[in-house]
C-alpha cells in the first residue's frame, strides 16, 4: 500500500505526488489539513521515518515561532501539538509498505520512485 501526505500548496508535495502517478501504483491521498493524522497514526509515521516528532515539524512555520520555538516537550505532548495543529507537519510524508520518507529532496524521491516501481499491482487490475 502506497499512501502520501499531501499539501497542494506545497511545491516539494506536488513534486512527489507526481512521482507517484507516474508510477502508474494506485495509493491513497492523504490531505493532512484536511483529514490530520490521528495520534496514533502519527506516533506508527514517526517509527517508520525512524524520527522524533521534532525532525517533523516545521520550525519556522510562523505558529510554531509564536507558540513553541524553545520550549522542551516530551514527545507524545510534541504528537499531540501536530494533532491539533497539521500545518506543523513537514510534507510530503509519503509511505510505501513499511518504509517512509519525508520527501523533500532528490534522493528520497529516486528512493520513492524505485519502491513504488517494487509494489505488486493492485488488485482487480
Amino acid at each position: 500500500m502506497i499512501k502520501i501526505y499531501h499539501n497542494n500548496r506545497c511545491g516539494k508535495s506536488r513534486c512527489a505526488l507526481d512521482v507517484l502517478a507516474k508510477s502508474g501504483k494506485t495509493f491513497e491521498l492523504v490531505e493532512y489539513l484536511k483529514t490530520p493524522p490521528t495520534e496514533a497514526e502519527l506516533t506508527s509515521l514517526l517509527t517508520l521515518l525512524d524520527k522524533k516528532p521534532l525532525d517533523i515539524i516545521r520550525q519556522k512555520e510562523p505558529l510554531f515561532q509564536e507558540h513553541f520555538k524553545g520550549k522542551s516537550l516530551p514527545d507524545p505532548e510534541w504528537i499531540q501539538i501536530m494533532v491539533e495543529n497539521p500545518i506543523l507537519i513537514e510534507r510530503p510524508i509519503v509511505v510505501i509498505g513499511s518504509q517512509a520518507w519525508v520527501a523533500r529532496d532528490e534522493q528520497s524521491l529516486a528512493e520513492i520512485s524505485q519502491a513504488s516501481n517494487s509494489q505488486p499491482p493492485a488488485l482487480g487490475r
